[in-house]
């Protein structure tokens, strides 16, 4: 039975009704010596306290995407062996069959040192007769913390949700890798942090791969990165420190910009390292952000995303921030801000291309992402922070 399925949660459900009406018709009628009642009554105590904290915690991960699997939750999601390979190119990768229509492979990352695995889905026309010969766009997209690459699948519909807006022409034709950001075990928020270079393994490692081994455009304005929570902190990060590979970065309920104390223990690579500090030392940057969150997500405050487009400079492009006026830190909340954040990332993605395109911004003749975005806002019941500066 699926961790994350239906039947699962509402078992739980009547196993705690079961559980309280159980204790109330046997309560008075406990037989033997008192320690044996005593003993009795309180098992039948824990046992209502046990099913009602299984309700609320299975309640609280399939809202958020934390586990996706039972194996997933006793960390031995993947059984499989999949053979290490390197990410210089010049070595074939074992992609295995994973869900959702997804290939799972593992790699070794020849710039950070580090071993991981990603998660790889191409579009219908990629193996469609008439795209030979094309290189495709690439989302890149980054899960949160605790959760799994997986938790985008469970929690956040993919590929599913993508594959409609792209059969609708809402969206793209394009490669989708969801890569882990903990390749050693260990997160740092996308920040390389002594031997946990898990910036460079995400930034580096990952796209070299994708490039390597799929028909991948290699200009950077092709390459988009969104993350949710923890991820909503690493991709406006990593289009600001690698934007040679990311031209768009979409934040959903970031975690704080200034970094986590508990997280980056070291002060001084927590305070280099944000997107903040990054934000006014990227002067060449040609990237696009656009971030989103909610009045009522204590996690992730407007004021949070304001401070990054405060900080930005030109030529780091960033409309004022969406921000919902209710929703939480959760899966509800982000996908119901996909009608928003993937038709503005559609308009900075580059086109399927039979060769590579000249580096530069997208066509004059695209509607301008900002009006676009706020003009789908306003029918989703969302407001924006300030104006765009000039």
């Amino acid at each position: 039975m699926s961790l994350t399925g239906t039947a699962f949660f509402y078992l739980l459900i009547a196993a705690t009704v079961v559980a309280v009406a159980g204790t109330m018709l046997l309560w008075g009628l406990v037989r033997g010596p008192q320690w044996l009642r005593w003993l009795s009554r309180l098992l039948m105590i824990g046992f209502c306290q046990l099913t009602a904290i299984a309700v609320v915690a299975v309640w609280i991960n399939n809202a958020n995407g934390l586990y996706t699997s039972w194996a997933d939750l006793f960390g031995q999601q993947q059984p499989d062996t999949i053979p290490v390979a390197s990410a210089d190119g010049k070595h074939g990768l074992t992609f295995i069959n994973d869900r959702a229509g997804f290939r799972r492979t593992g790699f070794h990352g020849a710039a950070s040192g580090m071993s991981g695995e990603m998660l790889v889905w191409t579009p219908p026309q990629y193996d469609d007769p008439q795209y030979r010969g094309y290189d495709f766009p690439v989302i890149m997209l980054i899960p949160g913390y605790p959760g799994s690459p997986w938790s985008w699948i469970g929690g956040g519909d993919m590929p599913g949700a993508l594959e409609k807006m792209m059969a609708n022409g809402t969206l793209k034709p394009s490669i989708v890798v969801i890569p882990s950001i903990t390749p050693g075990g260990v997160n740092t928020d996308c920040t390389d942090v002594g031997k946990n270079k898990n910036g460079t393994w995400v930034g580096v490692d990952v796209p070299n791969m994708i490039k390597s081994q799929f028909r991948a455009l290699k200009n950077p304005h092709a390459w988009g990165v969104v993350g949710y929570s923890t991820g909503g902190y690493c991709a406006p990060k990593l289009a600001l420190e690698y934007p040679g590979t990311f031209a768009s970065a979409v934040g959903l309920s970031p975690d704080d910009f200034r970094g986590d104390p508990g997280t980056i223990r070291d002060p001084k690579v927590r305070a280099l390292e944000n997107p903040l500090a990054l934000a006014q030392r990227a002067k060449n940057a040609d990237v696009q952000i656009l971030l989103a969150t909610s009045k009522s997500d204590k996690f992730s405050t407007p004021a949070n995303s304001e401070s990054l487009r405060k900080a930005v400079k030109w030529p780091v492009q960033m409309p004022p921030p969406i921000v919902l006026k209710d929703g939480g830190h959760n899966w509800n909340t982000w996908m119901g801000l996909y009608p928003v954040i993937f038709p503005w990332l559609n308009d900075q993605l580059m086109s399927p291309q039979t060769a590579p395109a000249p580096t530069g911004s997208p066509s004059p003749s695209t509607p301008s992402p900002v009006v676009k975005a706020a003009t789908t806002a306003v029918g989703l019941g969302i407001e924006t922070t300030a104006e765009r500066r000039g």
